[in-house]
């Protein structure tokens, strides 16, 4: 049995006790725990310019992944680029995202487009139903208000028709709101770019337009710099 004063003592002992401070590794998880687990992302999907392929991506690809993006949560849209984009890509685009939202369960998703893939992806979102599932919405070296270069195949190929300066599509595409609804927009576009003819066609009204210095068309893929703004975009 304790005695009198070994009782208080005790007491004591465990008043001082509760009033010490947590370690600082305890504190650290009571804070974690306060403030939850992080926002889950939106699945990427990636659409590809003129005359290419999925492969394109593999370099933004890798530093999404080390960003902390499963393979899971990366999708590439891969189609004909010789086809219409409003007649044809624009809803295989629609379908595709749509899949996409239904394997992960997402709400939205957000893209990211490279060249005349920002036509197609563009067309989905202002008039596809793509502004309900898009949450943010990339262009890279996009052909947004058409390109003079285009006019070397236009004569035979429909997406080339497409990307010229006052085509039908870029025309509709840039008539009233350039970027409509509630998706965050952003462009990236160099002022050395080979391709797109002006440069000033990437940057969109309402958009968050970024130059990247001095880059080839195809270039922007594969830029350490460019990647780290697109990411950081995403992560906005």
């Amino acid at each position: 049995m304790l005695t009198t004063r070994q009782g208080t003592l005790a007491f004591l002992t465990l008043c001082l006790a509760l009033l010490a401070p947590f370690p600082a590794h305890a504190a650290d998880r009571v804070g974690a725990a306060a403030s939850g687990p992080a926002a889950p992302r939106n699945p990427v999907v990636l659409v590809h310019g003129y005359n290419a392929d999925p492969g394109v991506w593999g370099a933004l690809r890798e530093d999404l992944r080390a960003d902390g993006y499963d393979d899971a949560q990366l999708f590439s849209f891969g189609y004909d680029t010789h086809q219409s984009v409003n007649e044809v890509l624009s809803g295989r685009l629609a379908a595709y995202v749509e899949d996409v939202r239904r394997r992960t369960g997402a709400a939205r998703v957000d893209v990211v487009s490279h060249s005349f893939g920002s036509l197609v992806s563009r067309w989905y979102v202002k008039f596809g139903g793509g502004a309900a599932a898009v949450d943010h919405w990339v262009s890279l070296a996009g052909t947004n208000h058409g390109t003079s270069t285009a006019w070397a195949c236009a004569l035979w190929d429909q997406a080339c028709r497409d990307m010229t300066p006052g085509s039908y599509v870029t025309k509709n595409l840039n008539g009233g709101d350039e970027t409509p609804g509630t998706v965050k927009y952003a462009t990236f576009w160099s002022g050395c770019d080979e391709v797109v003819n002006p440069d000033d066609s990437v940057p969109l009204t309402g958009a968050a337009n970024t130059p990247v210095g001095c880059l080839k068309h195809n270039d922007l893929l594969g830029d350490d710099g460019t990647s780290a703004g697109v990411r950081a975009f995403l992560a906005a």
